[in-house]
């Protein structure tokens, strides 16, 4: 396996993973805090001048010490502070028993309670390796594997960009 797979395979599966853990529910707060944060005057519409500030203000939140500038360790807090975040949703949404702790089943029992489409409960491990498995032999050869990776970045790159 080249190192160019098995780096995109490292990024691959960790995050076909968590994304169960970090998908938020339909209908969930995100996008309307979002939307709220940005829209500074309250005015129910977003003007570039605000979203230029909102920028500016997450960028001044994540310079600690203020010289304008963010190191290594800035920017590790501040995706350390996101994910602890996401984790505590995550836990708020999917321990059922309170216990402080996800199990298989719970986990499990959250991805069915939403379904499997995007977004919604995370990967569907049979989906994904239909996907994978393009001349349906119940196996995933390499030149497989590398044409579903291809389609993947594909697809990230037409809904993020580059």
């Amino acid at each position: 396996m080249s190192m160019m797979k098995a780096g995109l395979l490292a990024l691959m599966i960790p995050t076909a993973l968590a994304a169960p853990a970090f998908a938020q529910e339909a209908g969930g707060e995100p996008p309307r805090l979002i939307f709220q944060e940005l829209d500074a005057d309250g005015n129910g519409a977003v003007t570039l001048e605000e979203l230029q500030a909102a920028g500016e203000t997450r960028f001044a939140r994540s310079d600690a010490d203020g010289d304008g500038a963010l190191s290594r360790d800035e920017l590790i807090a501040q995706g350390q502070a996101r994910v602890e975040t996401r984790v505590d949703r995550m836990l708020e949404r999917l321990d059922v028993d309170g216990d402080g702790q996800l199990t298989q089943a719970e986990i499990e029992e959250g991805r069915e309670g939403r379904g499997h489409r995007h977004g919604r409960g995370g990967p569907n491990p049979e989906r994904m390796f239909e996907r994978l498995d393009a001349d349906g032999d119940g196996q995933v050869t390499e030149a497989e594997f590398d044409e579903g990776v291809a389609r993947f970045l594909e697809r990230m790159s037409r809904r993020f960009g580059n």
